[in-house]
């Protein structure tokens, strides 16, 4: 029995040594499967750093290929604006050279020039045997300084000399003087061969319409760029011949054709449109700039016969209007991505209502008045200068002129936030008593306008003598943390001393920028629509240079 006993523990060490060795096999395969794994996974760590230090490597040279294009990109901006403006630089000069000929050619009635060399020579003298520089300019510079003299100056510097004689022919034409008899303009358009570059044409009422559409269909005029009619009381349609090339057009006090509403029209061309006291339908207007695809300048002031407007306009970066009879406009702006002036020139009479659907661009709108009963931008509402929604907020606004009675501090605070990033405040206030403009600042409901962005206020028809007008301005003296000016025109001639005793009124001296500049000075009632050139782009700010009357 002690031998059986021996063999089934043999038998059972010898099972348990198998199942040992099959363990050891299997941890042994394991191992070398970990191994394998062990080994691909380093395989793929090294691939994804690998990979990530090439993907590093596109990443800084996509880096330096886009501060490259970057600054490619603003080196041509930075060309194309020094190109645009030496091409606006030399137009003025061309301009200034025709103003100082024109002064020259009128002081004296008559200018002898010799040539000096009747060879060919264009060296020239004038009778005190000063050198003439002007004739030793090309051809194409006098044509263009010729181009920009009045129409009858023009004509005469053929008789400067033998060097200017066959030039006012072949210049671009300027006929642009006024009340001149249809017999010379017959004539002019007759004797020139063109081409026009400017045709201005007024007060022609008696002259019948087959003679003006004869001029329109003047050869010489075939190229015309820039045309001025008015006061003519039936514009021929054949002026429409120059929609391909017109660059400028202005029509005033005429009668516009109702019929072009169904022309295809196409001003391909056209950069600035003034409509000025026209009678036209809405249909033959919207008709009208729908085919004005370069637009950039439009005006429309005193029109009569229309009772809405809708813009839509990829180009146009300006908008001047009012309106005129017993229909009150109301002005849309249905989509104008490139708008960045908005200028209703309205007063006292309630005529208009405006509504902007969307304008990204808009940075100047004034003059905003008790006469422009609603505006609404976005879902913010303003009525009669009062709001009465602050829902949206415009943050490209960076000019603003109010005309407001009082004025109301707490409207215009509320402008102030419906324009949080307002840098220029024009104010023609027309002050009463019972206003009252008391306000407090409030430190935990700060104006971002006052905090961090308004620089420039003007403050129009100060009346310092009115409670009232003190504090409002005062209010911007005390608040205004980034002014840097600050004018107020006071009415009626006041002394020194006075002006002393308002700076100590207004807090001058505890003022909430240090930097600000706080002018007193005697100013003229400001009562009148702003008078400026509306199509002068190259002005950020077109209220800043005297425009207020």
């Amino acid at each position: 029995m002690a031998v059986a006993a021996l063999e089934a523990a043999a038998e059972k060490t010898a099972r348990a040594a198998s199942a040992a060795k099959e363990a050891a096999v299997a941890a042994s395969a394991a191992a070398t499967e970990a191994a394998g794994a062990a080994a691909a996974a380093k395989e793929t760590a090294v691939a994804a750093s690998a990979a990530a230090t090439e993907a590093a490597g596109a990443a800084t040279v996509a880096k330096e290929a886009a501060m490259a294009a970057l600054a490619t990109t603003e080196q041509a901006a930075a060309a194309s604006s020094a190109a645009k403006e030496a091409a606006v630089a030399a137009e003025a000069a061309a301009a200034a050279t025709a103003r100082e000929l024109a002064a020259a050619m009128r002081c004296s009635k008559k200018r002898r020039f010799h040539q000096i060399d009747e060879g060919g020579s264009r060296s020239s003298r004038d009778d005190r045997g000063n050198l003439d520089l002007i004739s030793a300019l090309p051809d194409d510079v006098l044509g263009s300084i010729i181009s920009r003299l009045p129409t009858n100056d023009g004509a005469r510097t053929q008789a400067i000399s033998r060097r200017w004689l066959p030039l006012w022919r072949s210049a671009p034409l300027n006929l642009a003087d006024d009340f001149m008899g249809s017999a010379l303009v017959s004539k002019i358009l007759s004797e020139h061969r063109g081409p026009a570059r400017r045709l201005s044409l007024k007060w022609l009422w008696p002259i019948e319409v087959p003679v003006i559409d004869g001029w329109l269909h003047s050869q010489a005029l075939d190229s015309l760029e820039e045309l001025d009619l008015a006061d003519i009381r039936d514009i021929p349609l054949s002026v429409f011949r120059f929609a391909p090339t017109l660059r400028f057009a202005r029509f005033s006090r005429c009668g516009l054709p109702n019929s072009i509403s169904t022309l295809r029209l196409n001003f391909r061309c056209l950069k600035q449109l003034t409509l000025q006291g026209i009678r036209i339908m809405e249909d033959a207007l919207h008709n009208l700039l729908s085919g004005c695809t370069a637009l950039e300048s439009l005006e429309l002031t005193y029109i009569y016969g229309i009772g809405a407007i809708c813009i839509s306009s990829q180009t146009l970066r300006s908008l001047a209007f009012n309106h005129y009879g017993s229909k009150t406009l109301q002005l849309v702006i249905k989509d104008a991505p490139s708008l960045e002036r908005l200028l209703p020139l309205y007063q006292d009479c309630d005529q208009g209502t405006i509504e902007v659907i969307r304008a990204p661009k808009l940075e100047v709108l004034g003059l905003l008045s008790e006469g422009l009963s609603k505006f609404q931008f976005g879902t913010t509402i303003f009525k009669k200068m009062i709001a009465v929604s602050l829902t949206t907020k415009i943050h490209t606004m960076k000019v603003l002129v109010l005309d407001s009675i009082g004025p109301n501090l707490d409207a215009v605070v509320d402008f102030l936030k419906c324009f949080p990033c307002l840098v220029r405040l024009y104010i023609i206030s027309h002050p009463t008593k019972d206003m009252n403009n008391a306000r407090k600042y409030d430190r935990l409901d700060p104006i971002e306008c006052l905090e961090l962005h308004l620089k420039k206020v003007v403050l129009m028809n100060y009346d310092g003598s009115k409670r009232p007008s003190v504090e409002f301005a005062k209010f911007f003296v005390l608040n205004s943390k980034l002014l840097k000016e600050m004018e107020i025109e006071v009415l009626n001639n006041r002394n020194d001393k006075w002006m002393a005793n308002q700076r100590k009124q207004l807090c001058v001296d505890n003022r909430a920028s240090r930097d600000a500049r706080i002018e007193l000075k005697i100013g003229t009632k400001k009562s009148g629509i702003p008078k400026m050139d509306t199509h002068d782009l190259l002005m950020a700010d077109p209220f800043e240079s005297g425009a207020f009357c």
